[in-house]
């Protein structure tokens, strides 16, 4: 039986940020797109938290009376993100990042002018500007800190604005959207141009030709459980962070045309931890030892505990320290221990004998001086910590009985490696030269990260990138 034939300009494989993105400039091109997804639009984008990395003096930010340059933003970056990240993509997304938020704009997007003070993985108001670890050592030694976490005018999680009005956008441009669409295979000429793929939609066969190029924009790989455990395997055994769909698939497709990858064991790893809780006291690792200055971006300080210490781990915190974090920002969590005295939190959690005591005591010392001297936290979070104690269980996850999406290991996380591409998309192969007809974007590329991450990388550099992919298509 012959494959029925679908013929377009460009063709998109997967409609989450990077390829909606993709699609929308390759439509206001003046090419003809087509966009293709296994299930719906949104992907992992429209579960995400909706944070946008963006900075470089946009309008928000001087609505809130912030300073900001494309040199402070790309020195923040340039740390937070590294080592080995792509220096070039980053200078031009640093550079090009007031362009881009004016773009978010332009598709509807709300942004609240007014910044969230807190410390959160995301902040339980509607705000539109927050912190993302820019006001914390070592960076506060490198650049003037600024706020460049923008936040479409929602509270709690807010992928599913941003997709919303993204996928919106695309249709109103006329992009042919073909939902439950699984590729099974890229079709190339007798020159090796990628000219289109071949897929599955409810159990038929069909071609979809590509006059310009193919862009793969169909997420990481982070819950195949094969490549998790050939390629990154610091997620073995913790959950990932998509919409269950993250299957690498992508990443498979371009190499099997020549493709090649960059930063495969790159990852972003969160803790169950509360951020406010923790810089309000301190996190320790298995041995009962402090490890990290705990005002952080959490995405740091999860990288440096289950990367670098040995687990479980905890945030102890003191009466004044609990009652200081609204209920509501707790994120549900509840204490695993509650005791008199640190000797009581050892026994309980198992620790060696004496080892909060000594933590605690070189803490309030410094605490009690001003000065974090092992770690640098700021000073506005020192403050000597007084029984009773609270002890919380990072594998509890983010819920009082352990059964929330988190709870297990209490570690989750997402891979960031993937196909290595241009400034302009184009999926390159081991010499460095383009695949002839094939772009990518999004988290299916190791994109502008080393091995660091910060919220809103993702969402920004997916959409960033996968502008310049479609444009680069239409143009193919």
């Amino acid at each position: 039986m012959t494959a029925r034939v679908t013929d377009t300009d460009v063709l998109v494989v997967g409609v989450g940020c990077a390829g909606a993105a993709a699609a929308l400039e390759a439509a206001r091109a003046g090419a003809s797109v087509v966009a293709l997804d296994r299930a719906a639009p949104g992907g992992s984008s429209a579960v995400s938290g909706g944070e946008l990395y963006l900075g470089g003096g946009t309008a928000l930010q001087q609505a809130c009376g912030i300073e900001d340059d494309p040199d402070l933003m790309y020195a923040y970056l340039h740390e937070a993100l590294g080592p080995h990240l792509d220096a070039e993509k980053l200078r031009l997304y640093c550079d090009g990042s007031v362009e881009h938020f004016d773009w978010f704009r332009g598709l509807g997007i709300i942004f609240n002018p007014s910044l969230y003070e807190g410390v959160s993985w995301l902040p339980p108001t509607a705000d539109g500007l927050m912190w993302l670890g820019e006001n914390a050592w070592p960076f506060t030694e490198l650049a003037r800190p600024v706020p460049r976490g923008h936040r479409p005018a929602t509270d709690g999680f807010g992928g599913w604005v941003l997709m919303d009005r993204l996928t919106a956008a695309v249709r109103e441009a006329g992009v042919d959207i073909h939902p439950d669409t699984r590729v099974t295979g890229l079709v190339q000429d007798e020159t090796g141009r990628v000219v289109g793929v071949r897929a599955r939609r409810f159990g038929e066969d069909i071609t979809y030709r590509a006059r310009r190029g193919v862009v793969l924009a169909t997420g990481g790989f982070a819950d195949n459980a094969e490549m998790v455990a050939d390629h990154a395997p610091a997620l073995i055994g913790h959950k990932a962070v998509s919409d269950g769909l993250d299957d690498g698939s992508g990443i498979r497709l371009g190499v099997a045309v020549g493709g090649s990858v960059r930063r495969m064991a790159a990852t972003q790893i969160a803790l169950s931890v509360v951020p406010a809780l923790a810089c309000r006291g301190m996190l320790v690792d298995g041995l009962g030892q402090r490890f990290v200055n705990e005002d952080v971006y959490p995405g740091r300080f999860s990288q440096a505990a289950v990367l670098h210490r040995p687990g479980p781990w905890f945030t102890l915190v003191d009466e004044k320290g609990w009652e200081d974090v609204p209920e509501r920002e707790r994120w549900g969590v509840q204490p695993a221990v509650v005791a008199e005295t640190l000797a009581e939190v050892e026994t309980e959690l198992g620790l060696p004998p004496g080892s909060l005591e000594d933590t605690v005591a070189r803490y309030n010392r410094d605490a009690t001086a001003g000065e974090d001297t092992r770690f640098h936290k700021d000073p506005r979070w020192l403050r000597p910590l007084e029984g009773p104690y609270a002890a919380v269980d990072a594998r509890r996850g983010f819920d009082p009985d352990g059964s929330g999406p988190r709870a297990g290991t209490g570690v989750s996380g997402f891979t960031l490696g993937g196909l290595r591409t241009s400034v302009e998309g184009e999926v390159l192969d081991d010499s460095g030269s383009p695949v002839p007809g094939l772009f990518a974007a999004g988290r299916v590329t190791s994109g502008i990260h080393g091995e660091g991450y910060v919220s809103g990388t993702s969402l920004g550099d997916g959409t960033f990138f996968g502008r310049r992919a479609g444009r680069a298509a239409a143009r193919a």
